[in-house]
């Protein structure tokens, strides 16, 4: 079936509809395409060989795809399609299924359904459909609910449901979909057993989401943004727009590792654009920034807190020569950040390793320990635990990027936005942890290979260093012992080596 299905495919290529792309602009040329509202005209007759499912007809596409073997290309009549009165009536794909959505066609939950497509069928493809209305609950989702393997969206519009748009499993391409104004996420990469890898995520609009507010629901809960992974080894995610986010634009929480993010148009997410925390090997490259972060850093502003809030947020995320990937390190090139509430944060915080209580992700450990068990005095305070027990921020290259700041443009009169910072906490939990004192905040900031070098700056930037009540200037930033922006420009200009 599966050979089958690729010719299939193939043949649609080909007599897909050319269509132009529509650029979202930036201040530096054109940048990723803009899928709402331009979605390609393909499907408006039913390939040869494809099942027809008919609008008028309720739960007409989950009775076809039950009578029909695997493999099946299904095409979805223009019109409203339903899944009955059922709050569990849902599409149960088999391995291989196609579903074809012609011009017009919208598989609608009505508030009513939780889920559209469901189970773990491997290899589904599901182009051109509008999917709305569905209710799913929180941290599920709408599409791929059960994270099959190897499905393919594209060109589709996923909107106004709540939960994610979208799961995924190992091999999933989302390609040139609108996901917009979903009541958590646009994307939720997990799987039970953390079996992802090799995911793509391209040429998508994500906008609007987490419009349940889920972190005041749910204050601390870590559950909102436009894409959420977990524990996914090999990501590629690369020419979308990301914008008007409720929250974060791209969190990648626990274990992940291999992640390519380039080309990618980040602006006016409410919380960080990128957030790397407890994760591995990161290149993060020709990304735009503009006028993120703005809610998050004026919220922090507000109540005082003077943690440096960033648009790009590593915390206890680097790069780890041990652990395979495209890269061992954490590589930040060639981005241009304009208007953000901040710049770049790099956080440890020395409280949080592996088996101690202050790790949110309770039930994980590092990829260089075995069990959470292992990290336990006497054995973490020496070699390897003392250091494999922990994710720590190293190795990160921040080169060649182009930082413009303007307060006016920001909102923001005081000393709590354009900033950069390379930081810790003072260590002092749990009681039996070993990395109490400066001793975590001494290392992030000279001994793990963390450099800024070769960046071009303009605007009014501060610098923290070692930790929050260190706050430094250009040329402390710049001198001994820190010696961090050599040949970088703050004028405007380019780096100056």
């Amino acid at each position: 079936m599966a050979r089958r299905c690729v010719a299939f495919l193939l043949a649609l290529c080909v007599a897909h509809t050319t269509v132009l792309p529509v650029w979202a602009s930036t201040a530096d040329g054109p940048g990723p395409t803009a899928a709402c509202d331009n979605q390609p005209t393909n499907h408006v007759a039913p390939p040869e060989g494809a099942v027809t499912v008919r609008p008028e007809v309720d739960n007409d596409l989950q009775a076809r795809t039950s009578a029909s073997p695997p493999g099946t290309a299904f095409w979805l009549a223009p019109g409203k399609h339903t899944l009955g009165e059922d709050e569990f009536g849902q599409v149960i794909p088999k391995e291989g299924n196609v579903y074809l959505g012609a011009p017009g066609a919208v598989l609608d939950g009505r508030g009513l359904n939780r889920f559209a497509f469901t189970q773990r069928a491997e290899n589904v493809v599901i182009d051109g459909l509008t999917i709305q209305g569905f209710v799913a609950p929180q941290d599920q989702g709408v599409v791929n609910h059960d994270s099959g393997d190897g499905w393919v969206i594209e060109n589709s519009t996923i909107q106004h449901n709540r939960g994610a748009a979208l799961m995924a499993g190992a091999g999933q391409v989302m390609r040139h979909n609108c996901l917009r104004e979903n009541g958590q996420y646009g994307i939720n990469a997990y799987q039970a057993g953390d079996r992802i890898s090799g995911i793509v995520v391209e040429a998508n609009e994500i906008v609007g989401n987490n419009t349940d507010d889920w972190e005041t629901k749910v204050p601390g809960c870590g559950c909102s943004g436009a894409m959420k992974f977990w524990a996914v080894d090999g990501a590629d995610i690369r020419n979308n727009w990301v914008h008007h986010n409720h929250g974060a634009g791209l969190w990648a929480d626990t274990n992940n590792n291999d992640f390519l993010v380039e080309g990618n148009l980040f602006e006016d997410n409410e919380a960080e654009a990128v957030f790397y925390e407890i994760s591995y090997n990161l290149v993060l490259r020709d990304n735009t920034f503009r006028r993120n972060t703005l809610v998050q850093g004026k919220r922090f502003a507000e109540r005082g807190d003077n943690f440096p809030v960033a648009t790009v947020y590593l915390s206890e995320a680097g790069g780890e020569p041990r652990v395979p990937a495209r890269t061992d390190r954490i590589e930040i090139h060639g981005n241009v950040f304009e208007d953000n509430w901040a710049g770049i944060t790099l956080w440890e915080n020395a409280d949080r390793f592996c088996n101690s209580p202050a790790n949110t992700s309770s039930g994980y450990c590092t990829k260089l320990v075995g069990a959470k068990e292992e990290c336990t005095r006497p054995d973490i305070t020496s070699a390897p635990l003392y250091d494999d027990c922990r994710w720590k921020t190293r190795r990160v290259d921040i080169q060649d990027n182009t930082f413009r700041f303007d307060p006016a443009n920001v909102g923001c009169a005081g000393e709590l936005c354009g900033r950069m910072a390379v930081l810790s906490n003072y260590g002092t939990y749990p009681d039996w942890s070993p990395y109490q004192g400066h001793g975590v905040a001494e290392a992030i900031t000279f001994g793990q290979d963390n450099r800024w070098h070769g960046n071009s700056y303009s605007g009014p930037w501060r610098f923290l260093a070692h930790d929050t009540s260190r706050a430094l200037t250009v040329e402390q930033w710049r001198a001994a012992p820190y010696e961090q922006d050599t040949c970088s420009s703050f004028s405007g200009a380019a780096p100056a080596c």
